[in-house]
C-alpha cells in the first residue's frame, strides 16, 4: 500500500488508518498466519520424528521450514484470509440489516 508516494508496511497502514476497507488488520493477519502454521508445523514435526529420528535439531528445523513456510504462504493463509473476509462481509451485511430494521421501527 502507498501513502504520498511512499510504500507502507502492513503495520504502518493500520497505524495511519490508511487500510482499505475489507482488508484484515495486521493483528487478524497475525492470528490467521499462526492458525495456518501451527497445525502444519505440528504435523511436520510428528512426521520428521518418525521419518528422521537421528537428525540434528537444526537439520529437522530446516527441513520443516522448507515445507511449512511455502505451504502456509501459498495455500493455507490465502484460504484462511478468504474465509475471514467472507465471514466479515456476512457480519457487515447482518449489521446493515439490523440497522435498517431499527430505522424502520423508529419511523
Amino acid at each position: 500500500m502507498e501513502h504520498k508516494g511512499k510504500a507502507l508496511a502492513a503495520d504502518e497502514t493500520d497505524a495511519h488508518h490508511h487500510r482499505t476497507a475489507g482488508i484484515a488488520s495486521v493483528h487478524v493477519r497475525a492470528v490467521i498466519t499462526w492458525l495456518a502454521i501451527f497445525p502444519l508445523a505440528a504435523v511436520g514435526m510428528s512426521v520428521l520424528a518418525a521419518w528422521a529420528p537421528g537428525w540434528p535439531p537444526v537439520l529437522r528445523a530446516l527441513t520443516l521450514t522448507l515445507v511449512v513456510v511455502p505451504a502456509a504462504v501459498y495455500f493455507a493463509v490465502p484460504r484462511l484470509l478468504l474465509i475471514q473476509a467472507q465471514l466479515s462481509q456476512a457480519a457487515a451485511r447482518i449489521q446493515v440489516r439490523r440497522s435498517a430494521n431499527r430505522t424502520s421501527r423508529i419511523r
